[in-house]
């Protein structure tokens, strides 16, 4: 699968659930390309904006779409990596703002 694929499958399947890709293309095509570098290198797609530790019950949290998307997007509008945005994010309705780090610290040491 390339990164054209992905955004594709991924829109279709997700845009309906009410997250949609940020408006800047080449920043998703980034974030979608660091995807598939994850999954070859660990077996899964782990968020690209978080550093994965090859355990796989450890990082179960960042598989992407991680467990802290769907809080960050009711928030703030968009996920930690800007990947996922609401429509409204989108479209200028609401500020556009840093997204704390949701994932304990714990999970971070390894």
């Amino acid at each position: 699968m390339n990164v054209e694929q992905l955004y594709e499958q991924l829109k279709k399947v997700q845009e309906p659930k009410g997250y949609f890709f940020n408006t800047d293309k080449e920043l998703v095509l980034d974030l979608l390309g660091a995807l598939l570098t994850n999954k070859e290198r660990y077996g899964y797609m782990a968020c690209p904006c978080r550093l994965a530790s090859g355990d796989r019950d450890n990082d179960k949290d960042i598989f992407c779409p991680c467990e802290y998307r769907a809080p960050d997007v009711e928030e703030f509008g968009s996920c930690y990596c800007s990947l996922y945005v609401s429509a409204d994010w989108n479209e200028g309705k609401i500020e556009k703002q840093y997204i704390p780090e949701r994932r304990p610290p714990e999970k971070m040491l390894f």
